[in-house]
């Protein structure tokens, strides 16, 4: 307590003292008990309310001590199981985690991760990939204060994520990795990766391009093969070395029919080769008789026109060509959908087009749209009041159910030049997505979809949604949700038929059984979601004997199954809503790829730069003991005393003002009952 707070005390003592005698004995000739008595009771009003005043405080310090966290880090992936067995990592887990010098510096936490992170007491080399850079960062955020230690159990292959090499970490956390596996370089050639389009045309060549590794100490010649659909079409012989280690290989292939259709890339391989599982990798692509002509017509330079040409033609189904609003009528004749970007005055010509031999289009406007020009040139909506142009946030509509919006979210994208206006409608519409201005949700469209008879109508009320698209790339480091949300929104314009109430959503090909998943929408009568709905799949193998029935579950604006436990093969299925004649079938294959066995050998190099990137220590699995002994010995993890200060009041002020209301009442019965009231 302050030197100060004491002579306050003190003074309300003085003056409590003051005031009583000056009103019981100054002057008063009246003796007895009964003044004593009363004037102690006023003392007591007097000081307690003083000291209410005063409210006198002391500083109350809790001690404790603080440790440092050794965080257990344990890769789970497949990988591990030619590395180690669950139960030898199982014991050296428990060797750290029962040692009392260790218990006694450290608050002991253990994390598993393969694609996932999760806290976990036990060991199971369950994962399909290993993300090492994931693992880190989730560590790096939860454990932001105080000196933290990773031991990083893991053979150092990873097959998922960002090169967990070049991860900023914070400076208050150490890595020490614990090489788990065979650390001997063997000799190994390997197929890489695959580059291949997603659809090729009908008659048309299409271009594989594959990589080749080498690793080891010497020359090495093998012979390259590409089949399709299991016919052989093309062989090369290649050459490497330690020096020239990696090789690229180019070639084209016809499409000669329409289908799904199964690419395998095969090396053969070496005498002295341990690990052939990497020899051979298989991809598909679709071969498709049809092509979309979209055309983007403008008069300006924009850089949401590249951005929509390039999220269009991410389906290789779909071509864009860039247009003039003065086209001629023979380009025009050729184009399956128009993208009407920001029109003004030299567009006459293309809407007299369309309203002449029809067609769908999708009109997006901004600050250099002819408002005037606009508004007269058609009868689907018109703008009018100020047009003022405004930093507009998207806000989805989770009800839209035109076509399915799969994964799609617009959460914290950045905001389009919209227009504020007053917007009127006049066809019948759906909005995808409304405006926000300033945090204020406007009951006003920034993306809508109109419908006339067969005739189908998008406008987007805003420009730069270029941005979008690049904020797509920021949260998920590729374009594929806006990409796709882009192609359902083209497939939904270029597609004259009425809609379906029950809409799929799925791949052709899947890598692996962990990306198997199949999506599916579902309207009732008047096109709106059905959440309510009970949906069932029905899934047949095409190469045996397979067969199951299962329901497909509700995850928020669409039906989901995770197909990850079946096998790899070609498989047909039918999803049927219970209770409706509605049913829609489709085939999909998995093919049989799993990274983790793609490397045998761990790469304790890459760890050892991670572990002197972050003031660590490089150790393996068979010197745990000099693992304990750097943490328990290590000044930089010692325990830290602490003190926490709490200012509290030196009395309750419940309790003084319980005082001063018990003193005054017993003041006044006593006065009423001698008669001196």
């Amino acid at each position: 307590m302050e030197l100060s707070t004491v002579l306050l005390i003190v003074l309300a003592v003085a003056a409590a003292l003051a005031l009583v005698y000056f009103q019981y004995y100054h002057k008063d000739p009246r003796k007895g008990s009964l003044k004593f008595i009363l004037a102690a009771l006023r003392f007591v009003t007097l000081f307690c309310g003083l000291l209410l005043l005063v409210n006198p405080k002391f500083v109350n310090r809790d001690y404790f001590i603080e440790k440092a966290n050794l965080i257990l880090l344990v890769d789970h992936s497949e990988s591990m199981q030619g590395a180690s067995s669950e139960g030898e990592i199982y014991q050296a887990i428990q060797q750290i985690k029962q040692g009392e010098a260790i218990n006694e510096r450290f608050a002991v936490h253990q994390y598993g991760f393969g694609d996932i992170v999760s806290v976990t007491d036990s060991i199971r080399f369950d994962q399909g990939n290993t993300d090492l850079s994931k693992a880190l960062t989730t560590v790096n955020d939860v454990f932001v204060n105080g000196n933290n230690v990773i031991a990083l159990f893991s053979d150092g292959n990873q097959t998922l994520g960002k090169d967990f090499e070049y991860i900023n970490l914070k400076n208050n956390l150490t890595v020490n990795p614990v090489v788990v596996g065979d650390t001997t370089q063997y000799e190994d050639i390997a197929v890489g990766f695959i580059n291949v389009n997603k659809y090729a045309f009908l008659r048309n060549t299409f271009p594989i391009e594959t990589s080749v590794r080498y690793q080891g100490n010497s020359s090495a010649s093998s012979t390259i093969s590409i089949y399709l659909d299991g016919s052989r079409v093309h062989q090369e012989r290649i050459e490497l070395s330690a020096q020239n280690n990696s090789r690229t290989i180019k070639t084209l292939v016809e499409a000669k029919s329409v289908g799904v259709k199964t690419i395998k890339i095969e090396i053969r391989p070496l005498d002295s080769e341990r690990n052939v599982t990497n020899n051979s990798k298989e991809t598909a692509i679709e071969v498709i008789d049809e092509k979309t002509n979209i055309a983007i017509v403008s008069d300006i330079l924009h850089p949401d026109i590249g951005a929509l040409k390039k999220s269009i033609e991410s389906n290789e189904q779909r071509s864009v060509i860039l247009l003039k609003p003065d086209a001629t009528p023979s380009e025009l004749e050729e184009i399956g959908l128009f993208i009407l970007y920001q029109p003004n005055r030299n567009f006459k010509t293309i809407y007299d087009y369309l309203e002449k031999y029809g067609g769908n289009y999708l009109t997006i406007v901004g600050t250099k749209t002819d408002w005037n020009f606009v508004n007269a040139s058609q009868n689907s909506f018109t703008v009018s009041g100020s047009r003022q142009q405004e930093d507009v946030l998207p806000v989805l509509n989770n009800a839209f159910g035109m076509f399915g919006l799969g994964e799609f979210s617009v959460d914290d994208f950045p905001p389009l030049q919209g227009t504020l206006g007053e917007i009127e409608l006049n066809k019948e519409s759906e909005t995808l997505m409304y405006q926000q201005l300033q945090g204020v949700n406007l009951d006003k469209p920034l993306f809508t979809i109109l419908t006339e008879r067969n005739k189908k109508e998008a406008i987007l009320f805003g420009e730069d949604i270029w941005r979008w698209r690049a904020q797509t790339y920021r949260n998920e480091q590729n374009f594929k949700k806006f990409d796709d949300f882009i192609g359902n929104l083209m497939i939904y314009l270029v597609s004259n038929k009425q809609r379906n109430r029950l809409e799929l959503d799925y791949e052709l090909v899947f890598d692996n059984a962990n990306m198997a998943k199949i999506r599916a929408s579902y309207f009732d009568e008047s096109y709106q979601f059905n959440a309510n709905a009970s949906i069932s799949i029905k899934i047949e193998g095409e190469d045996n004997d397979f067969t199951r029935v299962s329901p497909l579950l509700l995850k928020g604006g669409f039906y989901e199954i995770d197909l990850s436990n079946l096998e790899a093969g070609s498989y047909k299925f039918t999803v049927k809503v219970e209770d409706e004649n509605l049913n829609r079938s489709g085939t999909f294959r998995i093919l049989d790829f799993n990274p983790e066995k793609q490397l045998i050998s761990a790469n304790y190099k890459k760890m050892g730069r991670l572990a002197s990137k972050s003031n660590g220590h490089l150790y393996f699995l068979n010197n745990l003991d000099d693992l304990q002994s750097e943490l328990t010995t290590s000044g930089k993890f010692l325990p830290v005393q602490k003190t926490k200060e709490n200012v509290v009041s030196l009395i309750d002020f419940r309790i003084l003002l319980g005082l001063i209301a018990l003193s005054l009442t017993s003041e006044w019965f006593i006065r009423k009952y001698n008669g001196l009231i």
